[in-house]
């Protein structure tokens, strides 16, 4: 005997917003509707699907991706529809193929369609860009895709960049030799690698430059080829310093760049290269550009609240970080 239908009704109240979710001639609705084997209907401001239990619940999850894709972009294309839908049916969705293994055996997942489609972009693209709070999994994801693609032999290196935003990039006033002058400011690295790699192993790829962790300003002049590239905390990266970063691309390399933007460190007269990079690269072809909401913090789930509620705080009309 087949389980009985589902009913949901979903307030989309923006006719806007409705027009750019729905599609040209309701084509991306369509799609879903045809994927999910689900009936939709939008009256009155609302949306209402039915279907199975499983059908509907998963294009209400590729309708709320599909949403956050328009609120940040001002538009979704086919390209965005396809992507979704293979992130919510199975592909690297919540808990499904491993992002990378440890050396102990360990397989790394992703939890939340956000961290899928994510996965999904790094696996897509050379240069992804990863914008969301903190606990989303920005770093310690692409720090584990870039794990698996040096063990797989698709780079020969890893190169893990941070701005010392809080030493000014001075670091010529602070003692030791590099590597101490920095570790404080990389240390999320640092714990990021130490989950994939065993100790000896970190140590021996660092030793032998295979893994390097560099502050951006040492970047400069530098071109790398057949390496994966990752820019944390990009929010306090200058314009400047991001078109600097981006340039060092080689043949056959990657890039990652992730940040917060309400967590920007820079003087408030100095535009975060995060907030230039995501609006002035947002059509150029070839790249990727994620966003992560509170809906994909894994960690927790005080940090949800503590995140909303913070960004409850900005300033009317303005976008934290902004």
């Amino acid at each position: 005997m087949a389980d009985s239908p589902v009913t949901r009704t979903l307030s989309i109240e923006d006719r806007e917003e409705a027009v750019i979710l729905f599609g040209p001639r309701d084509q991306h609705l369509r799609t879903l509707r045809d994927t999910f084997d689900v009936k939709a209907v939008y009256r009155g401001g609302e949306l209402k699907v039915e279907g199975s239990a499983e059908g509907v619940e998963q294009f209400v999850r590729a309708l709320d991706q599909l949403r956050q894709i328009g609120r940040k972009h001002g538009q979704i294309g086919p390209k965005d529809v396809t992507g979704v839908v293979e992130v919510v049916r199975g592909g690297t969705a919540r808990g499904g193929g491993a992002v990378a293994t440890t050396e102990g055996g360990r397989s790394l997942r992703t939890r939340t369609d956000g961290q899928g489609r994510y996965v999904q972009a790094l696996q897509q693209h050379d240069v992804v860009f990863c914008v969301g709070p903190a606990g989303t999994g920005k770093t310690y994801l692409a720090v584990a895709w870039a794990v698996s693609l040096l063990k797989s032999k698709q780079v020969r290196k890893i190169v893990l960049v941070r701005p010392a935003v809080e030493a000014g990039e001075r670091l010529g006033y602070l003692p030791g030799d590099l590597v101490a002058k920095i570790s404080p400011y990389l240390r999320p690295l640092y714990d990021a690698l130490a989950d994939m790699m065993e100790p000896d192993t970190v140590k021996k790829y660092m030793e032998s430059e295979v893994i390097e962790i560099v502050p951006l300003a040492y970047m400069r002049g530098r071109t790398l080829n057949q390496a994966c590239i990752i820019l944390d905390e990009g929010q306090n990266a200058t314009v400047a310093q991001m078109k600097m970063f981006l340039t060092r691309m080689g043949a056959n390399s990657k890039i990652v760049i992730t940040g917060d933007m309400t967590q920007t460190d820079l003087p408030r007269t100095v535009r975060s290269g995060l907030a230039d990079a995501v609006h002035r690269l947002r059509d150029v072809e070839g790249l990727s550009i994620v966003y992560l909401d509170q809906a994909d913090i894994v960690r927790n789930p005080l940090v949800t609240r503590i995140v909303k509620a913070y960004e409850e705080e900005a300033p009317r009309g303005k976008k934290p970080g902004a």
